[in-house]
């Protein structure tokens, strides 16, 4: 049976939402084995053992990674996006070096339809454009990042380690923040996109990180093909991307009530 590596970087206050996005992995998954790898700079160790009955009961492979936070203390960051969001940028440091290839997934993601390989075609990553309907947002990124390539999201990524571990710079990334901490408004995203935008893949985001904010969006640029019926069978990841987010009480997205399915699987079987 095939094994995927998923990385995954959060604090305690993402555990229970981390959990829902595995459970939708397994469900929908099932002919393949993963490994989790945790990085995190705070989880009591209590928790990560909670945590660690968990994946033994859904037969993943857990491998929790405990970050000295010293070098990030500078790095600029909002209630939402924490320190640990720069892991991902640097996961090389922290990961086995046998490792090669390996897909990061925000928690706030819910997993319909198995997850396919991807040829990166040369490039280091691979990740999704979220574009809008007019693509005004690019053109703004663009612009304020000075850059020519596409502002990709950071949520959900294919990460090609080889050539992470030979181009990924650490210095690189700590200069750029102590230089423009000011300017960088999704700081680990900016930085990501400034430095790397170029050796980067560009996946469709219908398939691969469906904003589902952008319901209108898609069924618009689609001419109608890209409904909701045509996401719960052709969509591998969705990504509730800002606020409210459907674990809120007053969330109200139409995928809402899927989430709330596996909440429930969770609650009645996993706790």
């Amino acid at each position: 049976m095939e094994k995927i590596n998923i990385l995954v970087t959060l604090d305690k206050s993402y555990i229970k939402p981390l959990k829902v996005m595995l459970l939708s992995l397994k469900e929908t998954n099932v002919d393949y084995k993963f490994s989790i790898w945790l990085l995190h700079d705070s989880i009591p160790e209590t928790e990560i053992n909670h945590f660690r009955g968990f994946a033994d009961k859904l037969d993943y492979d857990f491998h929790p990674l405990k970050i000295d936070a010293t070098y990030w203390q500078t790095a600029p960051t909002l209630k939402q996006y924490p320190t640990e969001m720069y892991y991902r940028l640097l996961c090389t440091e922290y990961l086995p070096v046998n490792l090669e290839r390996i897909i990061y997934l925000d928690p706030d993601t819910l997993i319909l339809n198995p997850l396919w390989s991807i040829d990166l075609k040369g490039n280091m990553i691979a990740a999704a454009s979220h574009l809008g309907l007019t693509g005004i947002n690019q053109t703004i990124n663009n612009v304020r990042l000075r850059t020519k390539s596409e502002y990709f999201n950071s949520g959900v990524m294919l990460l090609d380690l080889s050539k992470m571990r030979v181009k990924v710079n650490k210095s690189d990334i700590l200069d750029l923040i102590r230089n423009h901490a000011s300017e960088l408004l999704l700081p680990d995203q900016d930085i990501l996109n400034y430095l790397y935008g170029n050796q980067i893949l560009s996946i469709p985001e219908e398939i691969w990180n469906f904003d589902t904010r952008d319901n209108i969006v898609h069924f618009a640029k689609s001419r109608g093909q890209v409904d909701t019926n045509w996401v719960i069978a052709n969509t591998s990841i969705l990504h509730f991307c800002g606020r409210p987010k459907p674990w809120d009480k007053h969330s109200i997205n139409r995928f809402t009530i899927l989430y709330q399915h596996y909440q429930r699987m969770l609650e009645l079987n996993y706790q």
